[in-house]
């Protein structure tokens, strides 16, 4: 079985011993779990559930983009909300990403993400 690493400095560095991406077989791709890091900066970026929902969304994008591939080709997202009474303002941000192709999701409350971030989402993608 083919499986390679995927890695780009337009998402930020993994906080641990996990890889941004791994793509198998040269098709489908599994992404880690997404936060509102700022790939420039390596810091939490500041504001609302909205707001660390877009950058979660686009260091998402830019890891598919490393690995050939985009926002349009996922077929299952999971999110993570550190409140559910977030999840209204989470989706319509989601919504604008999402809003031709729209893949199977999970959501789910969680008592604590890393960096006390308030949204992680990860995906899986195939690449055509």
């Amino acid at each position: 079985m083919a499986i390679q690493k995927i890695l780009t400095d337009k998402a930020p560095n993994p906080i641990g011993p996990y890889s941004q991406a791994i793509m198998v077989e040269g098709k489908f791709i599994y992404t880690a779990g997404q936060v509102a890091i700022d790939p420039s900066s390596n810091q939490m970026v500041e504001g609302d559930i909205k707001v660390q929902t877009r950058q979660v969304l686009k260091n998402l994008e830019a890891v598919l983009r490393a690995g050939g591939t985009s926002l349009g080709s996922v077929v299952k997202t999971t999110v993570f909300l550190k409140s559910f009474n977030d999840f209204a303002a989470m989706n319509e941000v989601y919504a604008e990403f999402f809003s031709s192709s729209a893949p199977a999701r999970s959501t789910v409350e969680v008592s604590r993400l890393p960096k006390d971030a308030k949204v992680e989402i990860e995906a899986v993608a195939v690449k055509e």
